[in-house]
């Protein structure tokens, strides 16, 4: 042999084992997975993990009303800071119309002019609030309603038929989406 196959046969390991030592190598070398080895647990265990998963789905749900919540809160909030824009968008030409109208009035001698100028604001607000739900409450020869009206003063009335019935209205009343946001003041006859 020469020098060179001497020196790889010596640095070969030595791999011959007896029938023992390669069973022991074996069972070493194949332990058995965690996972698959099935553990019993007494039944307080496997209640207790139970509770645990329990917990953790309340937990998670808790969680989730919490944000669905403080989501909530967040856009009522929201909802409720910019629930007028749409309405002072429609009044802002009419915030226009009354400043042109100053301007012009300085300078107009004649009154009627004046008037109409106002008749005609007055008009363009009441339809624009109208188309926002607000709707006057007519009371101006009605029976008076306690629900609705509110009394300011009691007239005495010569005709029986006039009792009860509003004489005056002082102060009108308004109802927005056909729920009343202010009552109209009324003088009463009796």
């Amino acid at each position: 042999m020469s020098k060179k196959d001497q020196n790889v046969q010596d640095e070969k390991p030595d791999i011959e084992l007896n029938e023992d030592q390669l069973k022991q190598e074996t069972a070493t070398s194949e332990a058995p997975d965690p996972v698959e080895e099935q553990i019993e647990l007494s039944p307080e265990e496997k209640l207790a993990g139970q509770l645990e998963d329990e917990k953790n789905k309340y937990l998670r749900l808790y969680a989730e009303f919490e944000n669905f919540r403080r989501r909530n809160a967040k856009e009522r909030i929201e909802l409720i800071s910019t629930a007028s824009s749409d309405l002072i968008k429609d009044i802002i030409p009419i915030l226009d119309d009354f400043q042109r109208a100053i301007d012009s009035n300085s300078s107009i001698d004649d009154i009627t002019v004046v008037k109409e100028g106002f008749h005609l604001l007055y008009q363009k607000m009441v339809k624009t609030l109208e188309t926002k739900g607000l709707k006057s409450i007519e009371s101006k020869g009605e029976m008076f309603d306690a629900e609705i009206h509110e009394a300011i003063a009691q007239v005495p009335v010569e005709e029986a038929k006039k009792k009860g019935l509003i004489i005056d209205e002082i102060e009108k009343g308004y109802s927005l989406n056909e729920k009343i946001i202010r009552h109209p003041k009324v003088v009463v006859g009796s």
